[in-house]
């Protein structure tokens, strides 16, 4: 396994880690996702171990905190061999304070946290998303006090908007503050959005991507394509509502893109998906899922290996898309072309 700094941090991460979504799964989307008791966890966990997968990826909201306590059980006596992420943020209750990052809702979500992990710190708290309720200094003071307790080593977001996510840099940069080291974001074959103002900012600013759903939704699994609707038994005919939305005719120029390279290398559709993902810029790693042994085994076979320039050229073309204003006429005139980055 590579193995990854964390952006312009020194903690480093393997190049993939494994989310947790399927841990204790209930409700209409975690349940579809997966159910995995904590045996089963146990032994998807000494899978990724030996393959070198030694960050785990939660959050609170996942099945209302099961995901956090199957994943504690699971990693029972061997705490010091891996590492946790975690994410907070979004609704755990009814409550005024059961949501969002006000100093109030983050020390109680960490504690619960913590005590759900059964551990005596987190190594990554992400916020689950942006709170526009609560004031960024106030945001920034709590994490730091997260931080120098000792129980909460790195923090970082997901499905931040990047005006708020560099406005936090600044602040931290301005009061001698810990910055935000990651941003957990979704980033596909057919979902580049991320590539238009939050890949540049994070290259800028140190900020590592950790990619969830890279293979759009379970889109790219290979199962769907020209003349193969979505089969029976998928997740995602009882989760497309929560889904990122994709033109259907993008979709399949990308599949059909994948599955040439496919024919030549020898791998399989989300493998290739994966690989091209983790030779993209800022990606510290990409978040790969499982209901079972066999599906994480394919997925673990994703690295090790490279994908020409050819075939990276060829899945560049197929999955691009113009970026909406005001970036379309850094793609479209030369003029303006010339200022662009060139990051992508």
């Amino acid at each position: 396994m590579e193995y990854r700094q964390l952006g312009a941090s020194g903690l480093r991460v393997p190049a993939l880690s494994f989310g947790t979504g399927t841990f204790g799964g209930t409700g209409p989307l975690f349940g579809a996702w997966g159910q995995s008791d904590a045996a089963e966890a146990r032994r998807l966990i000494d899978v990724c171990l030996d393959a070198g997968v030694t960050l785990f990826d939660t959050a609170d909201v996942y099945s209302n905190g099961a995901s956090e306590e199957i994943l504690g059980q699971a990693i029972r006596g061997r705490r010091d061999a891996v590492l946790i992420s975690t994410k907070t943020g979004l609704p755990m209750g009814e409550g005024p304070q059961d949501w969002g990052a006000s100093r109030a809702r983050l020390v109680r979500a960490v504690e619960d946290s913590l005590r759900r992990l059964d551990t005596d710190h987190i190594d990554l708290l992400q916020l689950h998303a942006f709170d526009a309720s609560t004031p960024t200094e106030e945001l920034m003071g709590t994490l730091a006090a997260l931080i120098n307790a000792g129980k909460v080593r790195y923090a970082g977001v997901s499905n931040y908007p990047g005006w708020q996510l560099m406005k936090a840099q600044g602040l931290a940069e301005r009061h001698g503050l810990p910055r935000l080291v990651a941003h957990q974001v979704y980033y596909s074959l057919i979902g580049r959005a991320y590539e238009a103002d939050l890949m540049p900012l994070a290259a800028d600013q140190g900020i590592g991507a950790l990619v969830w759903s890279p293979l759009g939704w379970g889109r790219l699994t290979g199962k769907i394509g020209r003349g193969r609707p979505v089969p029976a038994g998928s997740r995602l005919r009882d989760t497309e509502q929560f889904a990122p939305p994709v033109d259907q005719d993008h979709l399949y120029k990308v599949v059909d893109a994948l599955e040439a390279v496919a024919a030549e290398t020898g791998k399989t559709v989300p493998q290739i998906a994966i690989n091209w993902l983790l030779g993209r810029p800022t990606v510290s790693s990409v978040i790969i899922g499982a209901r079972d042994e066999a599906q994480l085994r394919q997925n673990l076979g994703a690295v090790g290996w490279a994908l020409t320039p050819e075939q990276v050229a060829a899945l560049d073309e197929a999955s691009a898309i113009l970026p909406p204003y005001p970036h379309t006429p850094y793609h479209q005139q030369e003029g303006f072309a010339r200022l662009a980055p060139a990051l992508v």
